[in-house]
């Protein structure tokens, strides 16, 4: 199939590159001002961010299982609703959402290409996302659910994280596309995590990137961008 006719995909990242700040710390920070997590389950977040910034090695999907602590054992219809309100309330509300992703994505779609976020964050905050801005889909970490539908706090598959975000996108468009019919042709990112995206991408974009993120783009030639100029309400 020549390069025209293939399928075009852009995936951006959702944290500190499609928003401004982490909405799981946000969300964190949400369920602790609603007493619906515990101090020692905080703490532990915490701790455990704090190594994170450092650069340690750390488990994704034991830090999303302290996370849903909060909701184990409800509905996922009730949690789902629930974590689209808190993107309504705390993303979308407070405009972190930025518009030059908006610009972005719709110059994007105009163009005919197929706009994905592709994500580490939770799946249901993303999905309230594609109610108001021009994403077509979301790849996102799931948490599993029991067989009463009722969420439990173990993530479902992988965390959508590093290499796993181009593990995910060839997955999917595989599936939907079939091998060699589509092409990564851009990819948005803001975090070191996320060079394996961009390199898979005929395009790499380094937003407001963290150090490591931006050697990496010098050496790559990736184009970096400044999201960041709008300050934090």
């Amino acid at each position: 199939m020549s390069e025209q006719a293939k399928h075009k995909i852009a995936a951006f990242d959702f944290d500190g590159t499609s928003i401004r700040g982490n909405s799981p710390v946000i969300l964190v920070r949400f369920l602790r001002s609603q007493g619906m997590l515990r101090k020692r389950v905080i703490s532990k977040v915490l701790a455990w961010a704090a190594a994170y910034k450092l650069r340690l090695p750390q488990s994704e999907a034991w830090v999303r299982g302290l996370v849903f602590t909060a909701f184990e054992g409800q509905s996922r219809e009730s949690v789902d609703a629930f974590l689209s309100d808190f993107y309504d309330r705390e993303i979308e509300a407070q405009g972190r959402f930025r518009p030059q992703a908006d610009e972005v994505m719709n110059r994007l779609r105009e163009e005919g290409v197929e706009v994905l976020i592709v994500s580490a964050t939770f799946g249901p905050i993303v999905r309230r996302a594609l109610d108001f801005h021009p994403i077509d889909g979301c790849l996102c970490t799931e948490m599993r659910v029991d067989a009463q539908g009722r969420y439990t706090t173990r993530v479902e598959g992988s965390c959508i994280e590093g290499d796993e975000k181009v593990r995910a996108i060839r997955s999917y468009a595989d599936a939907r596309y079939g091998k060699g019919n589509w092409e990564l042709v851009e990819a948005y990112g803001d975090h070191h995590s996320d060079s394996p995206m961009l390199k898979a991408a005929r395009r790499g974009f380094a937003v407001c990137p963290d150090n490591p993120l931006a050697r990496e783009a010098r050496r790559r030639e990736w184009t970096v961008l400044d999201w960041n100029r709008f300050e934090e309400k």
